[in-house]
């Protein structure tokens, strides 16, 4: 199959009684479009069409899948439908809107409410690039994760997973709502069967055994993600992906230089959440809600005149990598 990615649908296209203003965005498992709805309000409509699976001419409607990925094809259609099914029960803040889903031309849209605002990727980027000590204050981090582990709370206690919490799908809404968008539960079906993971993950909020087709996965791995978002708006950058880890850890060290900057607390809890082995990860959000509301227990440890050389000589170092590892991290699936 040809490596061209599939042509987006035309602008006012009408499918489902919905008409295509224009594509929002688009990834490794389909594409969002800005669209309006038979009552004139606007929505954002997401097209199952995984660009490692299939491709579509520019101006058609029909995708056109190889015969022998066929069924990988459907595979990821039926879990992309049940993944709108059971978002559709959902009804927080924080999750995303499901409002409508729907097959035509082939394959499965999905309505969800058009969100205006940026993510928190955005947010990240020019944070840090003012250069200040703190990318993010600790307690616009604390609320920022309370209110959307409240939303993923309810999500696994509908027995799914996110499987793709990063900041890129976070979205910071213009009233100032924090929304998870684009759930992987299609991903995680065909990751499985086609043997996909690394092109479907982001490196740096993947957990390890997102790597390992034969490991299970579960609110611990939603939490691993949780965790190294949480870094991402202390450092100001991803960090080291799983493979990496495994091979040389370096989060102890990353995080040891922001001691005296955020409190021991929040440091420890995202070496809580990160922790390679599974079974040390907290196992449920509300264990991690509690840890994360301690707020009147924080402590900030110093670092001593010779810790303070010994990560500026560090800092000089790994300085150069940060940008190539920002690059290739932030926002690659």
């Amino acid at each position: 199959m040809s490596k061209v990615k599939p042509a987006p649908l035309p602008p006012d296209t009408v499918i489902g009684g919905y008409r295509v203003v224009r594509k929002l965005s688009a990834g490794g498992f389909g594409m969002v479009y800005l669209a309006i709805d038979s009552e004139g309000q606007q929505v954002a409509v997401k097209e199952y069409l995984p660009s490692s699976l299939a491709s579509r001419q520019p101006g058609e409607l029909l995708p056109q899948v190889v015969p022998e990925k066929l069924s990988l094809y459907r595979l990821g259609l039926k879990s992309f439908f049940e993944e709108g099914r059971s978002l559709a029960q959902i009804s927080h803040a924080s999750v995303v809107s499901v409002l409508n889903f729907f097959r035509e031309n082939e394959t499965v849209y999905m309505v969800m409410n058009y969100l205006e605002g940026a993510t928190l990727q955005d947010f990240i980027i020019t944070a840090r690039e003012l250069k200040k000590q703190k990318v993010f204050r600790e307690s616009t981090i604390r609320s920022l994760f309370d209110e959307i582990l409240r939303g993923l709370r309810i999500v696994h206690q509908h027995k799914m997973l996110h499987l793709d919490i990063k900041p890129a799908n976070i979205f910071i809404t213009d009233d100032n709502r924090a929304v998870m968008i684009d759930f992987g539960a299609a991903r995680e079906v065909l990751s499985k069967e086609g043997n996909f993971i690394r092109p479907m993950y982001t490196p740096g909020f993947a957990a390890p055994e997102m790597y390992r087709r034969d490991s299970s996965m579960g609110p611990w791995t939603d939490i691993y993600a949780i965790g190294a978002c949480i870094y991402a708006c202390m450092q100001g950058y991803p960090p080291n992906d799983a493979p990496q880890r495994l091979e040389k850890d370096r989060l102890g060290l990353a995080l040891s230089r922001l001691r005296g900057v955020y409190s021991d607390n929040l440091i420890e809890v995202v070496e809580w959440c990160m922790s390679l082995d599974a079974l040390s990860r907290p196992q449920s959000v509300f264990a991690l809600q509690k840890e994360l509301s301690r707020e009147g227990e924080r402590r900030y440890t110093k670092l001593s005149v010779a810790e303070k050389m010994r990560l500026q000589f560090d800092n000089i170092v790994s300085d150069t990598r940060k940008t190539v590892r920002m690059g290739t991290n932030f926002g690659k699936r």
